[in-house]
Order: structure tokens, then C-alpha cells, then sequence
């Protein structure tokens, strides 16, 4: 099948600080604040974070600079970059396919993503008109039960929360993403610094430091080598085509290495951080961190109705959460409006009100998941579950791994070095070394024992 590319102008930051906002932004989301704690607290707490910063570091940060090289190079979103490298490498364009299953893992985290980006503008709503004073752990069950089994209450906020993406992926790349992230960015690691210096002194944090940071290896089993592995390719964005779709909007003599190497750093910091918010909390009211998706929403209302000025930090974590959010969306739609521009000839408008029309269709099936269609199953799972499960440990470690593949063994040492521009040789043979071997060895193996398990 022959794939029609459009001819139009490829927009491009207008800085490196532009693409590193956006691509912090696309990575630091609710992946980090939201998934990181519920995830590592029923995965071990410290063992689990301890496989997820070697996955972060030895797995994901190589890939993410296979993912931005490609996208330069190819300057199109995931599919097109992956089509036009394969062509320059004269290799099969049956490569394509490994863009478009990145696309469709972006696709199908963001319908579920957006309905948890809704419970986020609805439960900052909450704070601002209430701060949840008086709420205590049975209130706060209630009001996380009544949110999710309200089927009309959810379709609003997720629909909002999608609008709001819309709007500023209508703008454009410069007009619109990067002038939302150049705002939103550094608003929300001034808030995130400052609820974690709050913990500091209410309570719990000492138990926070220990929970997440005393490593116990006998807890490391497949399963949590696969959910720490699957944590940190959401977590970063590997393989969900955003980081291909802003790799080929940055400049030529930008530096990608130092830029991947920042955008892991800053969202694993973040992760930690969003750890250092949560559990202190948790722990000073003698909560479960193992609540699961629940857990900032049934546990943090709790602490913020009994900590002084807990009616304004309420509205703070939940406007850095919603922050986290926006930026995250954004990333994973823009790689399926880039899509659709460069592949199929829309225009930039036409293509943002498809796609996010789209999700917004398809996210009712999600937000239907939570309430009339609670009791329905696949292979034994609930259909959100089974929706995370599917995109989060099979597309994203699969996509993962064909990443490093295709730039470990198809794309040629001499493209790779051209493209990523390394003055240290030792630099490019170590990322080298990693991408065409460690990587796709320890994803494959993650993988298997993860299903197997």
C-alpha cells in the first residue's frame, strides 16, 4: 500500500527552550503524579522505584534519543519519519507500521487518559468551591465513588479537558503548544517544589523517604519488572509518537542527547517528587498505599481538610495536576494531528477538530467503563483495565523495542552520527552499544517474563 504524503511547510520551535518546555511537558503528566505513587505502592514502594530509575535511565533515555533522532530526520510525526528514514536507508517501508502501532498507543492511553484529566478539573473544582473541609476517609470514599459512577459528571469534565486541548493545538506548534508550555512548565515545578517543602514539615515524610527509598530486592519479581518497565515508558512517553512528532519540529543545530538526557531527568525527578507529595500524606493519616487509581483522589482531600491552609494548597495540587495533564494531552494528540496533516493532506484546524473529536467519542466507552458498563469484562478485566494493560505493557514495551531495533540496526552508523551531531565518539559508541543490544535484549526479556508471569 502506497502511504500519500501531503507537501506543506513543517513548522519548528522557535527556541531549544521551546522543545525541551514541550517535551518536559509531554513527558512530566499524570503519568508521573497520579500513576507513579498508586503504581509503585502496589508494586513495593522502594523496590519497584528502584527498577524504575535503571528502566528510566538504561532503557528509556536511549530510546527517547532514537525517538527524537528518527523524528529529525524524518521530519514527520511517527509514521511518516519512520516511512521516510527507512526509504533513505533503502529498507522496507513495511517499517511504517511500527509509527502507526506508536500512534495507536497514543490513541488509546489518551481516550482513558482524558477521562482521569476530567476527575482532575472536576476534583479542582471541588477545591476551589470547597478546600474539602470536613471531608475525613469515609467522606472522601464517597465523594471518589459518586464522582466516578456519575456518568453525565464525567462526560462534561472529560469533554472540557479535551476542548481546552483543542484550543491550543488549533493555534498551531508555535502559537499554541509552545506558548502554552513556556507558562504552564515552570508554574508547575514551582508547585510541585513547594508542596513537597509543606510536607517537609506536616508529617509523614520521614515514612515517605523510607517507603520509596529502602530497597528490599526480594520484592523485585516479573511482574514488578514489567509494571516498572511499562511505568517509565509512560512515564517518559517512549513509544506513544509525540517525541518522533516534536523531535521534527527542532532545529537542525540542536543538541539531542543533552536534550533527552534533560527531559528523562526532569520527569523522573518529578515522579519522585509527586512520591514526596502523596505518601506523606498517606502515611500521616494512616492510609493505603496500595489504594490504587483512587489514591490522590480518596486520600489527599483527607489531608487537606486537616492541614493548616489546606484550602489553598488543595487548589494548588490540583492546578499542578491539571497542568501535568494539559501538557501530557497535548503531546500524545499532536502526534495524531501531525498524523493527519502530513500523511493524508489535512489542514492543521480540520485535523485537530477530527482528532479530538474522535477522542472524545471514544472516551465515552472509557467514562461508560466506570459506570453502566462496570460489570462487563474481557479476559477477566474490567475495560479500562484491560485498555491500560494492553497499551501500557504490550504497545509501549513492543514499540520500544522495534524503536531500537530500527535505529540500532537499520538506521547506519554514519546517518545516526550525522543526525545526532556527538562531538565524544565514547558518547555516541556507548548510546551505540546500549540501543543495538541491552535495550532491545532487556525489553524482550522484561516483556516475556512479564506476560509469562
Amino acid at each position: 500500500m502506497k502511504v500519500r504524503e501531503a507537501v506543506h511547510e513543517h513548522a519548528h520551535w522557535s527556541s531549544r527552550f521551546g522543545f525541551l518546555m514541550a517535551s518536559v511537558g509531554f513527558a512530566v503528566g499524570l503519568g508521573n503524579i497520579w500513576r507513579f505513587p498508586y503504581v509503585a505502592g502496589e508494586n513495593g514502594g522502594a523496590a519497584f522505584v528502584l527498577v524504575y530509575l535503571i528502566c528510566a535511565f538504561v532503557i528509556g533515555l536511549p530510546i527517547v534519543i532514537a525517538e527524537i533522532m528518527i523524528g529529525r530526520r524524518g521530519q514527520a510525526g511517527a509514521a511518516g519519519s519512520m516511512k521516510r528514514v527507512a526509504d533513505q536507508e533503502q529498507r522496507s517501508p513495511k517499517w511504517i507500521g511500527v509509527g502507526y502501532m506508536n500512534q495507536l498507543a497514543a490513541f488509546m492511553v489518551q481516550v482513558t487518559y482524558a477521562v482521569i484529566c476530567g476527575w482532575v478539573l472536576w476534583y479542582l473544582f471541588k477545591a476551589i468551591t470547597t478546600g474539602f473541609a470536613g471531608v475525613d476517609v469515609t467522606a472522601a470514599a464517597a465523594e471518589y465513588d459518586a464522582v466516578i459512577s456519575d456518568t453525565a459528571g464525567m462526560l462534561f469534565w472529560t469533554t472540557l479537558s479535551l476542548v481546552i486541548c483543542g484550543f491550543i493545538l488549533y493555534a498551531g506548534v508555535k502559537n499554541g503548544i509552545e506558548r502554552a508550555v513556556t507558562l504552564l512548565m515552570p508554574l508547575l515545578f514551582g508547585l510541585l517544589l513547594l508542596l513537597v517543602v509543606f510536607n517537609m514539615f506536616a508529617g509523614g515524610f520521614i515514612e515517605a523517604l523510607i517507603w520509596l527509598f529502602k530497597f528490599d530486592l526480594s520484592k523485585i519479581t516479573a511482574s514488578v519488572l514489567l509494571a516498572a518497565l511499562g511505568q517509565a515508558f509512560f512515564s517518559i512517553g517512549v513509544g506513544m509518537a509525540a517525541m518522533m512528532a516534536y523531535g521534527s519540529y527542532l532545529p537542525k543545530d540542536a543538541r539531542i542527547v543533552s536534550s533527552a538526557v534533560i527531559i528523562v531527568t526532569a520527569d523522573t525527578l518529578v515522579a519522585l517528587l509527586a512520591g514526596l507529595v502523596i505518601f506523606p500524606a498517606v502515611f500521616n493519616n494512616g492510609l493505603d498505599p496500595a489504594a490504587g487509581t483512587g489514591l490522590i483522589f480518596q486520600t489527599l482531600p483527607v489531608a487537606f481538610a486537616q492541614m493548616p491552609g489546606g484550602y489553598f494548597f488543595a487548589g494548588l495540587f490540583f492546578l499542578l495536576l491539571s497542568v501535568a495533564a494539559f501538557t501530557s494531552m497535548v503531546g500524545m494528540l499532536e502526534s495524531l494531528v501531525s498524523w493527519l496533516e502530513e500523511l493524508h493532506g489535512f489542514t492543521r484546524h480540520k485535523a485537530t477538530v477530527t482528532i479530538v473529536g474522535a477522542n472524545i467519542l471514544l472516551s465515552v466507552v472509557s467514562v461508560l467503563g466506570y459506570t453502566v458498563l462496570s460489570d462487563w469484562q474481557l479476559f477477566g478485566k474490567p475495560l479500562n483495565d484491560v485498555a491500560d494493560y494492553f497499551s501500557n505493557q504490550i504497545l509501549l514495551p513492543l514499540g520500544g523495542l522495534l524503536i531500537a531495533v530500527f535505529a540500532g540496526w537499520v538506521i547506519s552508523r554514519e546517518s545516526s552520527q550525522d543526525e545526532l551531531g556527538l562531538k565524544s565518539e565514547p558518547v555516541f559508541r556507548v548510546w551505540w552499544f546500549l540501543v543495538r543490544w541491552p535495550v532491545p535484549l532487556a525489553v524482550a526479556l522484561i516483556f516475556v517474563m512479564g506476560i509469562g508471569g
